[in-house]
């Protein structure tokens, strides 16, 4: 069970929405190196005022995981419902994926949030369940190879958007949904190889999710 959270004043969940914000896009840009400072600078919120809503830092990237996960979910939640297509409804999702660089978080968020917290699990769950809507829904259109999983996809997509080795690769963002476009085009059906291996299933994602 998820763990309930106090009822805030309208300003102070602005607040907290902003610095949960801004701690994404910090962290997906400065990685580890990001300071609490720097981030309640982007938030446009004091020091004190980043503490009283997370004890830590700890705390707050807890957050942001739940965050992005929420946002993931939405998207594969809105493709499903939305796009007549199986096939375009998963490209939407996997392009929305790439827009949340999960990829830039992952090895920060593995190291930094329990796993086994039930709002983890819960939020995590949910993104699993829709994403595999989505995977079967493409299989079920007999648009997607038949020897593919989620696993497969979420961890292309973990590789494919996480940055290049060194810091100021400006024109990264530029290749990103070119890369994703072109995995995509490899999960379409007929198949043109074999693939090595076996699918990746929700079993084997979760035993290594994020660990690229």
């Amino acid at each position: 069970m998820a763990t309930p959270q106090p009822r805030l004043r309208a300003d102070a969940l602005r607040n907290r929405e902003r610095i949960i914000a801004a701690a994404r896009e910090a962290l997906v840009e400065y990685g580890d190196e990001t300071s609490l400072d720097e981030i309640a600078r982007r938030a446009g919120v004091g020091n004190a005022t980043l503490y009283r809503h997370f004890a830590d830092r700890s705390e707050l990237i807890r957050h942001v995981t739940l965050f992005v996960l929420g946002r993931l979910a939405d998207q594969a939640e809105r493709a499903r419902a939305e796009e007549p297509d199986a096939f375009h409804a998963l490209r939407r999702f996997a392009h929305a994926a790439a827009d949340e660089r999960v990829g830039a978080l992952c090895t920060l968020f593995a190291e930094s949030i329990d796993p086994t917290h039930p709002d983890h699990v819960a939020a995590g769950g949910r993104l699993d369940r829709a994403v595999e809507e989505l995977i079967e829904a493409a299989r079920a259109s007999g648009q997607l190879r038949a020897d593919v999983a989620v696993g497969d996809l979420m961890i292309a997509l973990a590789q494919l958007t996480r940055p290049l080795p060194g810091k100021g690769c400006d024109t990264f963002d530029a290749f990103v949904h070119r890369h994703v476009q072109l995995f995509l085009d490899g999960l379409m059906n007929p198949a043109r190889s074999e693939l090595p291996g076996s699918a990746a299933s929700l079993e084997a994602l979760r035993r290594s999710r994020c660990s690229g």
